[in-house]
């Protein structure tokens, strides 16, 4: 039995009595969609996070509050011997082996800025495979997987929880049933859903997305350790022998997930935690950067700190708060059972376009950011760790993300693309292969210039100028993980673009007489 009085004056206590606006001009099933929608929210509880977050001034950090990350907990794969490489990467393969090595993927955001009504791992970025992002990440944990066997002599599994949302949780699940989980076993994928919470217009009043409809979102990546512990993911590990945890967002198409060699970094370390960080290049930046505050590890966002941090440089001219943040962590089960047991996050917010219902009782899709989501970040267990370590990758090679539409300047579907070209070319070459192709730019084989020079659509060291050819380079996570196993098949070739490479068989141009020498 609905008791709408005693609704009423709860709404009334936390000024949102907006919400029962149209009551009378609900059908019998849409009160009662409603009222469960309503009497689900612990107001007290919203209204408090709404205060924390967005009535209390804007944080910027006073510059000795922090220290750049110290050099004994960071380690660089960009100036990594071979020797010290292969030792990480085998000891990573060996915990894979083991089933020690869980890999966890964010994907619980709803892509408003990509502009689509599926979730982001959904997305073709225009590949000549159109493989989705999911398919891309789950034939990398495939070919993964053959690598630990290939090492250990073991058969091995790597267990995929993908945590998701109300908002993407249908899609997902359809998406990997509708393709068979692409080739990996149906009990090693746990699909697991985070909180929401309502959203507010920016004076703190929660926002109707229908008559009968409260609008939620996600409760942000940070969501993860609630979820952990309701969604009994926790134990799931547990019985699988989890020891170790990567966890990275569903929206970079470069991540390697499970990484052997930074797992094998982490575990060599004694890690309990750890991050994947890029080099920041540039003070403004638009990246959190890792560091010490007061001394605690922590990401600090770069509208957080004063143009004197984000300017500060080391002599070699370098920044020296320079490790930019990819949301990429290595973590222990036990850190993870130690923050899932009642340790409270702080929420952040974020202003986005939020569909709402008019005083007149009309939905409204804004064209511009008209409310605010409250998020938790899942970086913000870092000041919890007793030992963490950070490990340094080429941008390159590990991180171009998918967050924004077509016409946007960075981060689409065409940069992630051009980023994945650009990284399997190199791999190629590094492998003993040459790429060509027809149209030829500033003296540059493949229509490519190196360098940060004044092009627009600069990408991961090359620069793609309107009207150019793409010089199409995609290889298949089942054929090679991280450039392994290309020798054999294109050394001392020379190949046309575009170069698909999906197995044994190479497929490429042939045009100006060159051929690969596969028939």
């Amino acid at each position: 039995m609905m008791d709408v009085t005693s609704l009423r004056e709860t709404l009334a206590t936390y000024g949102q009595q907006h919400l029962l606006d149209f009551w009378d001009q609900l059908s019998d099933d849409q009160k009662q969609h409603l009222y469960q929608d309503l009497t689900s929210i612990d107001f007290e509880e919203v209204s408090r996070i709404f205060k924390e977050s967005v009535l209390s001034p804007g944080v910027v950090f006073d510059d000795s509050f922090l220290e750049p990350l110290p050099q004994e907990v960071r380690e660089s794969d960009v100036h990594l011997d071979p020797e010290t490489r292969r030792k990480y990467q085998n000891e990573g393969l060996r915990q894979i082996a083991t089933g020690s090595v869980a890999a966890l993927l964010l994907a619980g955001g709803q892509g408003t800025r990509l502009g689509v009504k599926y979730p982001k791992g959904m997305y073709d970025v225009g590949l000549p495979s159109h493989k989705s992002l999911f398919q891309l990440q789950a034939e990398r944990l495939l070919r993964l997987q053959t690598l630990a066997g290939e090492l250990t002599g073991n058969e091995c599994y790597i267990p995929w929880y993908i945590m998701i949302s109300e908002q993407t949780k249908e899609h997902t699940e359809e998406f990997f049933e509708k393709n068979k989980y692409f080739g990996l076993r149906k009990k090693d994928i746990f699909i697991f859903e985070q909180s929401t919470l309502p959203c507010f217009t920016r004076e703190g009043r929660i926002i109707l997305d229908d008559k009968h409809k409260v609008a939620r979102a996600p409760d942000g990546n940070g969501g993860l350790y609630q979820a952990l512990k309701e969604g009994h993911v926790l134990e799931d590990m547990e019985l699988r022998g989890v020891k170790y945890v990567h966890v990275y967002c569903v929206d970079n198409i470069l991540v390697k997930m499970a990484d052997p060699t930074f797992v094998g970094f982490c575990v060599s370390r004694g890690a309990e935690a750890g991050a994947k960080v890029v080099e920041k290049v540039t003070p403004t930046e638009a990246v959190g950067i890792i560091c010490k505050v007061r001394g605690a590890f922590q990401v600090v966002e770069y509208s957080e700190i004063t143009p004197s941090i984000a300017e500060a440089t080391i002599p070699d001219g370098r920044l020296t708060f320079n490790a930019g943040s990819i949301c990429n962590h290595f973590f222990s089960i036990p850190f993870l059972q130690r923050v899932c047991d009642g340790h409270r996050l702080k929420h952040h917010v974020a202003h986005k376009k939020v569909p709402f219902v008019d005083s007149s009782g009309n939905r409204i899709e804004p064209s511009e950011a008209n409310g605010i989501k409250l998020e938790k970040f899942v970086f913000d267990v870092f000041p919890l760790t007793r030992k963490f370590v950070v490990w340094e990758v080429a941008r390159e090679h590990e991180f171009s993300p998918l967050k924004n539409g077509p016409g946007a300047k960075k981060d689409t579907a065409d940069t992630a693309r051009w980023s994945l070209y650009s990284f399997h070319r190199e791999l190629i070459e590094k492998a003993g292969g040459q790429i060509v192709t027809t149209k030829n730019t500033n003296g540059n084989v493949n229509g490519y210039s190196n360098g940060t020079n004044g092009d627009s659509n600069h990408v991961n060291g090359y620069s793609h100028a309107d009207g150019e050819d793409e010089v199409v380079v995609e290889i298949s996570p089942l054929v090679s993980y991280d450039g392994e196993g290309l020798e054999p098949l294109v050394s001392g070739k020379t190949f046309v673009s575009p170069v698909i490479i999906s197995g044994k068989e190479i497929t490429h141009s042939e045009k100006n007489g060159i051929s690969n020498g596969f028939h």
